[in-house]
């Protein structure tokens, strides 16, 4: 498989006071196009941290990240935005609809902050609604949904751009357990079904069992990476 994500020696240090946290510890990983990454870790594990590092959200202290030929750690604020709003896409757990848009119109956002014309990203925002099986919601409000069907509406704005990476932090983090399976196995056969790269960080290993590939993280450092493809552990860590 073709190597697209690279994560080469990563260090994340925050400073609170006099005191420093090592969130990420010369982290390294390589990921494939097209691959299901899960990140599994308890609280404060440093899987977020990774997250935020490959989609730019925040720089590394140290180490290099490319996507593709493209080097994230080094881009400015105004180009690292241009660079998501082309290429990827984000699940959340709280969701992060706006209240006052409908469906529809949440859907459509990340197209119109491409500078999409309303004629293009209205059709383009129905379809990706009918694909999560939200036909006919259109017009509805957040308010006026459950929270598995706003999390279907979260799916498809990340979505409907066809981005190339999709990012999924705790995305079923709210959900009931019904819900949850419904829900990863609509989140997991469309980026199948798209070809694309998903990087989902959980702390569930129900959720895990779903991924191409298993990287469980503890204190900042990656413990053991599991490729279920080949049924095979490629790092394990005393």
């Amino acid at each position: 498989m073709e190597k697209f994500i690279q994560v080469k020696n990563v260090r994340k240090v925050y400073r609170m006071g006099d005191e420093r946290v090592v969130a990420l510890d010369n982290v390294s990983l390589d990921i494939n196009k097209g691959e299901f990454v899960c990140f599994l870790g308890t609280s404060g594990s440093g899987k977020s941290t990774f997250l935020n590092m490959v989609a730019g959200l925040e720089k590394p202290t140290k180490g290099e990240i490319w996507i593709g030929k493209v080097p994230i750690h080094k881009l400015d604020e105004k180009r690292v935005t241009l660079f998501r709003q082309k290429n990827i896409g984000f699940i959340f757990q709280a969701y992060h609809l706006i209240p006052s848009m409908t469906a529809l119109e949440n859907v459509s956002l990340p197209l119109a902050l491409r500078g999409i014309p309303k004629s293009k990203r209205e059709p383009m925002a129905k379809k990706a609604l009918e694909l999560v099986g939200l036909k006919g919601y259109d017009a509805r409000r957040p308010s006026q949904m459950s929270g598995g069907q706003q999390q279907r509406v979260g799916i498809a704005r990340a979505l409907v751009g066809k981005p190339k990476i999709l990012f999924a932090d705790e995305p079923t983090g709210n959900l009931d357990s019904h819900t949850t399976k419904e829900v990863m196995d609509l989140i997991s056969s469309q980026v199948k079904m798209n070809g694309q790269t998903l990087i989902l960080v959980t702390h569930d290993r129900s959720i895990a069992e779903y991924a191409d590939k298993i990287v469980t993280i503890s204190d900042g450092n990656i413990i053991s990476v599991e490729d279920r493809t080949h049924n095979e552990e490629i790092i394990e860590k005393e």
